[in-house]
């Protein structure tokens, strides 16, 4: 009750404001200093309308925030057209319980880091005469990998994994997980 008073009071004290801006405005109509006084009764009985507004426009994505979205699917598609050849593996990682449990999930990661260099051939030299050495691509393993392999701890890594392989044209090699995986 005492909260419907106090608002019955509000719009009454800002009604008689207003009417008395306007007997104003018309009694000075050429006076720049009551349009101010109406722009600023006017944004005093807009507030909580705008208050209302701010947190739906904080709940909806702006142009803005969807721009960057857009930025990086076209620098996938970038990625994705710079990749000269790609495939599919399932490695092996069954090795890595020969050695003691604390130590099988970082020698399942060096297994499957010499299974993709050895297949990929990164660091394979090509001779040829006249041309200086150019440095070996690098092996780049996906974070979704690393966990795979992780996800059961440092004793229980997985026997085997699936995994997409792709050489872009740097010679860079980047190890994904297989889809579906």
């Amino acid at each position: 009750m005492a909260k419907e008073e106090k608002e019955q009071k509000e719009t009454k004290i800002k009604k008689e404001k207003t009417e008395e801006a306007t007997e104003e405005a018309s009694e000075a109509a050429e006076e720049p200093e009551t349009e101010q006084l109406m722009k600023e009764l006017a944004e005093e009985e807009e507030p909580k309308e705008e208050k209302a507004e701010v947190k739906e426009e904080e709940l909806a994505p702006t142009e803005e925030e969807e721009k960057p979205a857009k930025e990086e699917k076209a620098k996938k598609k970038e990625e994705e057209e710079e990749i000269v050849e790609e495939r599919f593996y399932t490695v092996p990682l069954s090795r890595a319980w020969i050695v003691p449990a604390i130590r099988r999930a970082p020698r399942a990661m060096r297994i499957l880091k010499k299974f993709i260099t050895k297949h990929m051939k990164i660091g394979v030299r090509k001779e040829t005469e006249g041309e200086e050495e150019e440095e070996p691509g690098k092996l780049i393993i996906d974070n979704e990998v690393n966990l795979k392999i992780w996800s059961r701890g440092i004793e229980k890594p997985p026997r085997k994994i699936r995994v997409r392989v792709a050489k872009d044209k740097e010679d860079n090699v980047t190890v994904y997980l297989a889809e579906g995986e």
